[in-house]
Order: structure tokens, then C-alpha cells, then sequence
């Protein structure tokens, strides 16, 4: 049998309605992450299998967190905080990428905006957000193409459609 490629830790720390199945989170992860490095190799060296958790939160946790760690005082769609080593600790291996917060809340709202499916958006945002882990960012613009492309090469492969095509 094969070594995952990662231990997901599945927090769900709201009531949350149509929520994707853990073995949904697994797929979406480890197509961002293979597609990733197959592409590009620009992943992260990562020690296999790795530690990711993603928590399911509420508007007000995502508000909180989002206020604290960008300064914007709004609930948002996924945050994502790459593990960085506390200073001072030498010679400890971990394995631990990072976590991402999803609030359900927000991205069933904007699924409904964006006129897509609750389904599609979901593995966006948890491609997304699994970039951001990897490094990936879309503050400038040359950034921004590289990530957003990335995105919907893997979402394709995963049958779900481009989401930056606006809908009528």
C-alpha cells in the first residue's frame, strides 16, 4: 500500500448544511498538490505524509481570525496560515503544513452569487487554499495569473468548470 500524501485533520466547528464529505476534502487536496508539483516543482519539500488541518468555522470565528491575522474586519471565504517553525527550536522535524478555515456559511453564499454550484466552489476554495500553503499568493498581478491558472488547470481535472468565467 502506498504512503499517503498527507494526514488530514477534518474540523467541523459549526452547524453546517451540505457540508463535502471528508473523502471530498482528501480528493481535492491531493489534486492541488500532485497537479502542483507535477507542473511546476515549485512545491514546498515536503516530508511525506504531511499534517494538514482544515477547519469548518462560522462567521463569527472567520470574522475574529480575519480581523486578527489581515486586518479586515469581515467574515471570509477561506484563510490559510502555512506552519512556519517557532524560533528557537532546532533540530525537530515536523510535518506539518499548515491549516486552512473554511467558513461554509460564506462560501454557500457565494456559490449562490457566483451562480455555481455548492459542490464547484467548495473545491475551489480548498485548492485555493491548499496553494497558499504551498506558497502561491495573488497580491500582485504576475502572481495573481500564475495562481489563478493553476487553479483552473487542477479544478478542470477535477471536472469542475473555470471559476473565474463569469456566469449570467
Amino acid at each position: 500500500m502506498d504512503t499517503p500524501l498527507f494526514n488530514l485533520d477534518l474540523q467541523v466547528a459549526c452547524e453546517a448544511p451540505n457540508l463535502p464529505a471528508e473523502s471530498d476534502f482528501q480528493h481535492w487536496l491531493t489534486a492541488a498538490f500532485t497537479v502542483e508539483s507535477e507542473t511546476n516543482g515549485r512545491a514546498k519539500a515536503l516530508a511525506q505524509p504531511f499534517d494538514i488541518t482544515v477547519r469548518i468555522v462560522e462567521l463569527a470565528e472567520s470574522q475574529a481570525l480575519n480581523n486578527d491575522y489581515r486586518g479586515k474586519n469581515k467574515p471570509t471565504n477561506v484563510l490559510s496560515f502555512p506552519f512556519e517553525m517557532p524560533e528557537g527550536i532546532e533540530g525537530l522535524e515536523l510535518s506539518i503544513l499548515g491549516d486552512l478555515v473554511i467558513c461554509a456559511d460564506v462560501v454557500a453564499k457565494e456559490a449562490t452569487e457566483q451562480k455555481k454550484t455548492l459542490g464547484s466552489h467548495w473545491a475551489h476554495m480548498v485548492v485555493h487554499g491548499g496553494l497558499h500553503l504551498l506558497g502561491y499568493d495573488h497580491i500582485k498581478e504576475f502572481e495573481a495569473q500564475e495562481m489563478e491558472a493553476l487553479e483552473v488547470d487542477i479544478l478542470a481535472q477535477l471536472g469542475v468548470e473555470d471559476p473565474y468565467q463569469v456566469r449570467d
